[in-house]
């Protein structure tokens, strides 16, 4: 994957319907996941598994090419930068129209960005999962400080975007599944700003049960294991050979493998070195996506010890990744010493290292007046995530690591359907936490905008400084200035300790003999129209 520079230009396809003698799409495809969504709204949903099922209900202006990463006609043909880079005109594409049978239009576009900018602060509060700001820095109560300017249809066929500075990442940033464009009638019809329902320990609206956007499938329904998406007969594009996908949801590795032997799934992800020689054993397909994640353990530092830079330091110093990763991650998974993966521009390979020193470990502790406060950590239950495939096997060696050099840990173990993504990503006692970050697209914002561009809830970092240079280097163009600042921005990270990389994970799915290809992709956009059956 590379960074992504201008727009490209449209293949000669890419503003073609599929062809009229295609065969209708007939098949049943059952596809294993390692939890139930979140919800189905993209916009307030950001788990992976949410995100697996709305990229196939809903498009962006921009898509993904699945082999460079760079930013690919979707439902924009083609796009235009003006005004120093504050503003881009894209063209869309004609005669699509949303699932529920209204217009996809400039109308339809400005509605969706408005909605995002406008989004209320109790109901950014009630979803965490909202990527917007992440993405734009405020919304429109902070208007002042958002790069999101305006939307504006210039004609139903044309829609422009104006920022308040240049973002060089804008157009990847546009790839992701939280900026597909839903049915203004269904958002109001399913009032997707009242999240009165609940699902998964999450409140989501009646629109995030039942979404309507203008991708290849359809919702179909939602119970307590699965999800069933159906072929999108009106779709403008190629509808691939599935008319039914179901994705069934199994808590345990074992079981998802279990399943796939059993013939009762012809695919599922999150494959765990556990699985792995199993899998190899019996001739099943593994399939292994280049990394484009990390994962990490979490520091609060509203928790007034882990203010202490020391104590940080300690416990960075107290864990062995070395032997994590040889124990619970796939072979070829690397040992992280920053938040960019290295086929990412921005990657600084001189990074800062305190390594693994149980003794000096033990110094820093006492250094920092470190005296047997207990500290809660997090992790979660039920749940493989391509950046964490055994979090209690992960969690139990980091506990016993941290107990050696003297840390009083107490344990807190979440179901990760009881919202522990909302309990560790909001304000509260979590002193320590597993999760880890897989990105969406190829630029180093992407990972250290989100988890360190502002203080949140999650680390309780405050740094000016990261802030603002993150902030700058946003608007850099690409090249050598860019990236010497994001080797900079990763090295202060990581003196600093706001959280301790693990490891940059290699994830890996699953198929059964019944799949002859399947759209793999290391920023997970693998659309199901794309997977080729045997006849």
């Amino acid at each position: 994957m590379t960074s992504c520079t201008n727009a490209p230009s449209p293949s000669p396809s890419s503003d073609s319907p599929s062809s009229a003698v295609a065969a209708e799409p007939a098949a049943t495809f059952n596809f294993g996941t390692a939890a139930q969504p979140l919800g189905l709204d993209p916009a307030l949903s950001s788990d992976v598994e949410s995100q697996r099922i709305t990229r196939q209900v809903l498009e962006g202006l921009v898509g993904v090419d699945q082999t460079t990463g760079k930013p690919t006609p979707l439902l924009a043909t083609e796009w235009s930068e003006s005004n120093e880079g504050r503003s881009y005109t894209f063209k869309l594409r004609d005669g699509v129209t949303f699932q529920d049978g209204t217009p996809f239009n400039a109308d339809a576009v400005c509605t969706n960005f408005n909605r995002w900018f406008a989004f209320p602060a109790e109901l950014r509060r009630q979803a965490p999962g909202s990527s917007f700001k992440g993405v734009f820095k405020a919304h429109s109560d902070e208007a002042a400080l958002s790069i999101f300017k305006s939307c504006t249809a210039v004609d139903q066929g044309t829609v422009r975007i104006d920022l308040t500075q240049r973002f060089t990442a804008f157009l990847q940033a546009l790839t992701l599944p939280a900026f597909a464009i839903a049915s203004p009638a269904a958002l109001a019809a399913g009032k997707a700003d009242v999240l009165d329902q609940n699902r998964a320990g999450r409140p989501v609206s009646d629109f995030a049960t039942a979404p309507v956007g203008t991708g290849p499938f359809s919702f179909g329904s939602w119970d307590d294991q699965s999800v069933t998406l159906l072929t999108n007969k009106a779709y403008w594009g190629d509808r691939g050979q599935i008319a039914t996908i179901n994705f069934l949801a199994y808590d345990h590795p074992q079981t998802r493998l279990q399943a796939l032997l059993d013939g009762r799934i012809d695919g599922y992800d999150a494959v765990t070195v556990g699985n792995f020689d199993q899998l190899v054993k019996r001739g099943k397909q593994i399939v292994q996506r280049d990394p484009f994640s990390v994962m990490y353990v979490g520091i609060n530092q509203d928790i007034p010890v882990l203010q202490n830079q020391k104590v940080r330091q300690a416990i960075e110093m107290a864990i062995d990744k070395e032997t994590l990763i040889r124990r619970f991650f796939i072979d070829n998974t690397t040992k992280a010493t920053q938040f960019v993966p290295p086929k990412i521009s921005g990657f600084n390979k001189d990074a800062p290292e305190l390594g693994h020193d149980p003794a000096k470990a033990k110094e820093y502790l006492k250094d920092g007046g470190y005296a047997g406060e207990e500290l809660k950590f997090y992790y979660p239950l039920n749940v493989t995530r391509p950046y964490l495939p055994t979090p209690e096997k992960v969690y139990a060696e980091i506990s016993r690591q941290l107990t050696a050099v003297g840390i009083n840990v107490r344990p807190v173990p979440v179901d990760w359907a009881d919202g522990y993504l909302q309990k560790v990503q909001s304000p509260g006692d979590h002193a320590l936490h597993l999760l880890g970050w897989n990105g969406s697209y190829s630029d180093a914002d992407n990972f250290v905008g989100p988890l360190f561009g502002e203080k949140n809830g999650e680390f309780g970092y405050q740094d000016p400084q990261v802030f603002s240079k993150i902030n700058r280097a946003r608007g850099l163009p690409e090249g050598e200035d860019r990236d010497e600042l994001y080797h900079t921005i990763n090295a202060q990270i990581a003196a600093t300790v706001p959280a301790v990389p693990i490891a940059f994970p290699i994830s890996a799915l699953a198929l059964s003999d019944r799949v002859v290809s399947y759209p793999a992709s290391p920023v997970l956009n693998e659309v199901f129209t794309k997977v080729q059956l045997k006849p």
